[in-house]
């Protein structure tokens, strides 16, 4: 990492790759920040949901300026490709540069929303930097349910401009997003007996790209778990099989890379299901042809398992995954080429809940438009309850409304065009920011979200371009040394 720039950045970033911090699992990184703090004798505090505030004061000249909160969430995606073996609770991130972009080998890279964090802890470390007072504010568990920033009380900080730096393109002011919620639905199902005079197959969705269920889904990647559960439709035309098992996807937030099912046939059925699959997977491939080539969709032989599904849950259950949305539902009638509203079928797994034996389906919408959220969500309990389906809903959280008149926005607009010589985006996106739950708590906040450009993020094949952390690091140090007066 040493030949990167800016260095104190990349360096940051890289102790922050040292430290596991999946979701919900947060512990070891606020005791990091803890020692920071400490060491660099800076006030720092934590509330009860795990947040963290560390504080530092204006440079001297700089004393008469308005306070502005810097914000990232310190978790990350876990997501890895099938061949690797890697634990995200005790592993190390392995980092590479590969034509100028940094990514990691065979996982998520971090850099959502790590680059945001080593990005403050440079700006915290350096003393030779010109600014006003500023609060550097860390998040927790933002990937899986923003349960950070929903649990924020008023008063942990005081700044009333607040930077978020999760954003994913270079050059691209964000000043609103998308609010969403989850649906989940639950099957109950009886295991039946798994007839070893039967013949075992695994169907298996692979080579997907995955990538973002918000800032990604306009793209028309495949879904695994759509495409799983169109396979076995289609299957079920020409041969009778029973479901053995099913899992596809993995988190609500990323359109599903990879999904396999077990199921149970006749012997003398063997060569149609490999037919139908072959044929199957040469027409996904058309579809998907320019912007998911690696997809397949293939079948082999496999061990028996130890129990069956049920044949009715199982043809309800598959009913209901083809028939359920997915995707870009509306576009955006005020901002051009912004996607509203959406709709993700993110999993399907097999779990033991409280002792009862059940299949649960995650899903996520999201919208701009709180009443676009509902229909969505109504789209898909109405599908799952029509297939019997117990359904339910995760917390969701605002959307952030747009303010173009903000004063921090033209500061940073104004930074962008002097610095660079070209007017900057201002745009809204349509992933969920941390913005709408801080505007609830602290109604007076004007807020810009800005950051180096990412792709692919919550894949494996995340990758942050280099060249733009010096452009965004150049940017934000202006922005602070122009910050508005109090």
């Amino acid at each position: 990492m040493n030949e990167l720039q800016p260095k104190i950045v990349f360096d940051y970033f890289h102790k922050l790759n040292q430290i596991p911090r999946p979701s919900k699992k947060e512990e070891k990184v606020i005791a990091y920040l803890k020692e920071f703090a400490d060491e660099h004798n800076l006030p720092f505090k934590k509330d009860h949901a795990g947040n963290v505030l560390i504080s530092k004061p204006a440079t001297k000249g700089y004393e008469n300026r308005k306070t502005i909160v810097l914000q990232s969430h310190m978790d990350m995606v876990c997501e890895k490709n099938g061949d690797v073996d890697f634990n995200f609770d005790t592993d190390a991130i392995q980092t590479y540069v590969e034509d100028g972009w940094l990514k990691a080998k065979g996982t998520t890279l971090g850099a959502d929303n790590g680059i945001g964090v080593a990005t403050e802890l440079a700006l915290l470390a350096s003393a030779d930097i010109e600014h006003g007072p500023i609060e550097c504010l860390f998040t927790v568990d933002e990937e899986t349910g923003l349960t950070g920033a929903m649990e924020l009380q008023s008063g942990f900080f005081t700044g009333d401009i607040l930077l978020n730096l999760d954003s994913e393109d270079e050059g691209e002011m964000f000043i609103g997003c998308a609010g969403g919620k989850g649906t989940l639905a639950e099957f109950e199902y009886t295991k039946t007996y798994a007839d070893p005079d039967l013949v075992y197959l695994r169907i298996d969705v692979r080579g997907l790209k995955g990538g973002h269920s918000g800032g990604d889904i306009h793209m028309g990647l495949g879904s695994a778990t759509k495409i799983l559960a169109r396979a076995l439709y289609n299957l079920s035309a020409d041969v009778d099989f029973q479901l053995g098992y099913i899992d596809a996807g993995n988190l609500h937030n990323a359109i599903a890379r990879e999904g396999y099912a077990v199921i149970a046939i006749e012997p003398e059925d063997k060569e149609p299901v490999v037919v139908n699959i072959h044929e199957f997977s040469a027409a996904v491939q058309s579809e998907l042809k320019g912007i998911d080539d690696g997809v397949t969709v293939t079948v082999s032989s496999t061990e028996r398992p130890e129990f069956l599904i049920d044949v009715e849950t199982g043809d309800r259950l598959i009913n209901a995954l083809v028939a359920c949305p997915h995707g870009v539902l509306g576009m955006s009638h005020a901002i051009p080429g912004l996607v509203e509203t959406s709709t993700n079928l993110a999993s399907v797994k097999m779990k033991n809940k409280e002792g009862d034996d059940v299949i649960l389906v995650e899903t996520s919408q999201r919208s701009a438009i709180d009443s676009l959220i509902e229909m969505a969500g109504d789209m898909v309990t109405t599908t799952f309850s029509l297939a019997d389906a117990y359904v339910y809903e995760r917390d969701g959280y605002p959307g952030w409304a747009p303010n173009p008149d903000s004063e921090i926005l033209h500061v940073v607009e104004e930074s962008y065009e002097r610095l660079f010589g070209k007017k900057p985006a201002v745009k809204a996106i349509h992933a969920g920011l941390e913005c709408g739950l801080f505007k609830e708590k602290y109604p007076q906040l004007d807020m810009v979200s800005f950051g180096p450009t990412m792709r692919d993020v919550h894949s494996p094949r995340e990758r942050l371009e280099v060249a733009t952390v010096d452009l965004f690091w150049r940017h934000l140090l202006d922005v602070l040394k122009n910050a508005p007066e109090k």
